[in-house]
C-alpha cells in the first residue's frame, strides 16, 4: 500500500469513525432534534436506539485489527444505512439538503471501504 493511500485511508476512516460515533451517540441518547428527524421519516423510535448501537459497534469493528468478515459486514451496515437514509429524506420529499450528511457518510464509506490495507480484506484463495 502506498504512502497516498494510507493517508486517504486513515483519513477517510478516521472522519467516518467520527461521523458515526457522534450520529450513534445522538440517535442512542434520543436527542430532540434526531426524535424530531425519526419522526418526520415515519419510522419508530425504538429503531434510533438499534441503529444508534449498529453504528457504534461498527466503527469498533472498523477500527481495530483483524476481522476481515466483520469489517465486510460493518462497512456493508454503513451503506445500507446511509443509503436507507438518503432515500428516506428524498421519498418524502424533504429537501436535498436534508440528504447532505448521510451522503457525507456514504462516501467516507465508500472511500474508506476501497483503500483499506490488505490486512483488513478477506482473502479468497483460488
Amino acid at each position: 500500500m502506498t504512502k497516498r493511500n494510507k493517508i486517504i485511508y486513515w483519513v477517510a476512516t478516521l472522519w467516518l469513525a467520527l461521523g458515526m460515533t457522534s450520529t450513534g451517540i445522538v440517535q442512542i441518547i434520543k436527542m430532540d432534534e434526531e426524535v424530531q428527524n425519526f419522526s418526520n421519516l415515519g419510522f419508530p423510535l425504538y429503531l434510533m436506539t438499534l441503529i444508534g448501537v449498529w453504528k457504534i459497534l461498527g466503527v469498533i469493528v472498523i477500527l481495530i485489527p483483524k476481522f476481515p468478515l466483520v469489517k465486510e459486514w460493518a462497512y456493508a451496515g454503513f451503506f445500507f444505512t446511509m443509503t436507507g437514509a438518503i432515500i428516506s429524506h428524498l421519498a418524502i420529499g424533504e429537501p436535498i439538503v436534508k440528504t447532505f450528511p448521510p451522503l457525507l457518510l456514504l462516501i467516507l464509506t465508500i472511500v474508506s471501504w476501497y483503500f483499506r490495507p490488505e490486512e483488513r480484506k478477506i482473502k479468497i484463495n483460488n
